[in-house]
């Protein structure tokens, strides 16, 4: 009966979140090291916005490279995961919110997310609205697949990059 209650709690969070956001699958990272060093070489000048964070990994990728480090998630255990792993990370920051909905820090410059195809015209939406408000490009890296019907400026393995820009 316990295994019950424990499969459907967390079929609940895992499954239940792919309805308004991507599933959860972990960026490799071997990938995400080469995303950092060959398609967009982050600093300490550097703001990442992880949406989908899931564990940190990419978070805790992003700050050993000196960027401070924001993720939105929607799963509660994930989020909390990934708060227990970068407990002593002061550049990492997981916040349990819908990035979707949510305006992102003004320092932002890198977007990071996983592409699904089916919320990539909102992937796109999203960026392109926070690239409006803050007045600057930004750059989008997304793992997983191309963004169907756009024209990465840049790919790498399984990582393809996007400069969006802002509409006057």
């Amino acid at each position: 009966m316990e295994l019950l209650i424990v499969g459907a709690i967390l079929t609940l969070f895992f499954g239940g979140i792919v309805a308004i956001g991507a599933p959860y699958v972990p960026s490799h990272n071997s990938d995400v090291a080469t995303a950092f060093d060959e398609l967009y070489a982050l600093s300490k000048k550097d703001t990442i916005v992880d949406i989908g964070s899931g564990d940190g990994r990419v978070l805790r990728a992003a700050s050993r490279r000196g960027a401070e480090a924001i993720g939105f998630e929607l799963n509660p255990l994930l989020w909390l995961v990934s708060r227990l792993l970068s407990l002593r990370d002061r550049r990492v920051s997981v916040r349990l919110r819908d990035a979707w909905t949510t305006a992102f820090p003004d320092e932002t410059t890198l977007v990071y997310a996983f592409s699904v195809q089916r919320d990539g015209r909102k992937l796109v939406r999203t960026v392109q609205r926070e690239a409006n408000r803050l007045e600057r490009s930004l750059v989008l890296l997304c793992y997983g697949s191309p963004l169907k019907g756009f024209t990465p400026d840049s790919e790498k393995g399984a990582h393809y990059r996007y400069l969006i820009k802002p509409l006057k």
